[in-house]
């Protein structure tokens, strides 16, 4: 991959970053393309913006003051690999969270992410929510 194509898709994941911290779970959704599939932990893929905006706006919901942090983008054969951090303030509990993780993305002829599957610790996120120690 060349040097202005790692430096476009940096760009990108910066501004897709900020759609994450908006607040608002349709600007999340530009960024996939319109048919586009984002799938969190294996479970069942989100189709078409519709449905990653309600995906979006489940987290944005449940941490009503939710910050996304880019720690790095990597390609790998042939994927782009975004790494995040998440913190927030759970909405239900008030406990604070902490969680990283990563999305693998297929970027499509159109620029935008055909494909992306995503993966965190989902029990050490239930562990925070809940306020048990590991």
């Amino acid at each position: 991959m060349t040097q202005d194509r790692m430096t476009q898709l940096r760009d990108f994941a910066t501004r897709y970053t900020a759609a994450w911290c908006s607040q608002d779970a349709a600007n999340v959704s530009k960024f996939f393309a319109p048919s586009g599939s984002l799938t969190i932990n294996g479970g069942t893929s989100s189709v078409g913006r519709s449905a990653i905006t309600q995906a979006a706006q489940g987290f944005m919901t449940a941490f009503p003051d939710l910050e996304v942090f880019m720690d790095d983008l990597v390609e790998k054969q042939g994927k782009i690999l975004y790494h995040w951090t998440f913190e927030g303030t759970h909405g239900e509990t008030g406990r604070r969270v902490r969680i990283s993780g990563f999305e693998s993305w297929r970027i499509g002829g159109d620029g935008l992410i055909a494909e992306s599957f995503g993966n965190f610790d989902a029990a050490d996120l239930e562990r925070q929510i809940k306020g048990v120690n590991s």
